[in-house]
Order: structure tokens, then C-alpha cells, then sequence
């Protein structure tokens, strides 16, 4: 379902948009993702609404098949670009798992601040992005994805979530639709 409104209190949730993870070959441009994404985050800010800005560093423990050396990540690795122009005032959180609400107080903090409904983008679509929106869904939040100002490791995964898990979990839009939105509320 195309996104139709957003609440009042509202929060945008980019997710893994740190060097280590845009520099990775996806199956869009991640400089197109980043600026997106960007954009996003300039108009939350305009409009005084909360910026989460959740970066990945470390792991879940447990047994898996394919897990990445962290001993070979160069320093920067988890920095978020500097393209998202970071505020004082936005959010940071530091994950270990794929979802973002997982041990890191974001439920907590958003509750405080009174959010009913978020906005997600970010890399990747099937693992942190729709981890992080599955986790907000279960949490009771309104739940709209941002789907051009996100990206995958492949076109399929991608096209996966976007077309099959999203829309049960909350609504599809653009960055221009969610930019129309906050501006009709305030209109």
C-alpha cells in the first residue's frame, strides 16, 4: 500500500549508511541511495522531527556459515559518510545485530519522545532495513519505507523485500512522497 500519511510524531531511522558498508558493491548506486537518504534526513530536520542514524559494528554471537573477518575492516569501517551531515541532535545508535531495536534502547528512546510511526531506508533492504522494520511492526509502530533511499547486495534480495515483506509490514513510498507528506501536515 502506498503511503497514505504520516503521524504527527514521526521519526526517520537510516540504517548502516557507513563507509565500510556504502563502499560495497550493491545493486544501486549507493552514492543515489546516500543522497536520498540524505534528503530524508535534511527534511526530518526542517521539520523538527527525530533523525536515528544507527550504524553496525561487531556482531550477534552465535554460529552461522558466512561471517565477515572484522579483523580486516580498516578503521573507518563503521563511521557513518559524512554526506548525512550529522547533527548533535540526531539519534545515534550502534548495533550488533541486523535489527536496530535490538539491545540498544532505540524502542526506549523513540517511546520517550512520544513516535508512533517511523520511516526507514538505508543498506541493505533484506537484512537491516527489513529487520529493523519487522522489529518496529512487532513494536506497534506505524511503519513507512522509504524504498528508492534504500539498496542490496543484489537486485533480487532487494526486489524481494520491496515487493513481498514491505507491504506487509507497513507502507511503500519515495523520498518525494514522504517529503509531500511532511509537508501537507504542515500546510
Amino acid at each position: 500500500m502506498p503511503a497514505t500519511m504520516l503521524d504527527t510524531d514521526t521519526a526517520l531511522i537510516l540504517i548502516d549508511l557507513q563507509k565500510g558498508i556504502v563502499s560495497q558493491a550493491m545493486a544501486h548506486p549507493t552514492d543515489t541511495v546516500v543522497a536520498k537518504a540524505a534528503t530524508l534526513a535534511a527534511t526530518f530536520r526542517y521539520h523538527a522531527l527525530p533523525v536515528v542514524l544507527v550504524t553496525v559494528d561487531g556482531r550477534a554471537p552465535g554460529r552461522v556459515e558466512r561471517r565477515p573477518n572484522a579483523t580486516e575492516r580498516p578503521r573507518d569501517w563503521a563511521e557513518l559518510v559524512p554526506d548525512l551531515c550529522a547533527q548533535v541532535s540526531d539519534i545515534r545508535i550502534v548495533k550488533r545485530t541486523w535489527g536496530a531495536f535490538t539491545d540498544t534502547g532505540l524502542r526506549e528512546m523513540l517511546c520517550a519522545r512520544k513516535v508512533t510511526q517511523v520511516v526507514i531506508a538505508g543498506i541493505a533492504t533484506s537484512i537491516g532495513v527489513e529487520s529493523t522494520a519487522r522489529q518496529a511492526y512487532e513494536f506497534g509502530f506505524n511503519v513507512t519505507l522509504a524504498c528508492d533511499a534504500m539498496t542490496d547486495f543484489t537486485i533480487e534480495s532487494h526486489d524481494h523485500s520491496v515487493q513481498r515483506v514491505f507491504p506487509r509490514l507497513g507502507e511503500t513510498a519515495t523520498v518525494a512522497d514522504v517529503a509531500a507528506l511532511l509537508a501537507r501536515r504542515t500546510a
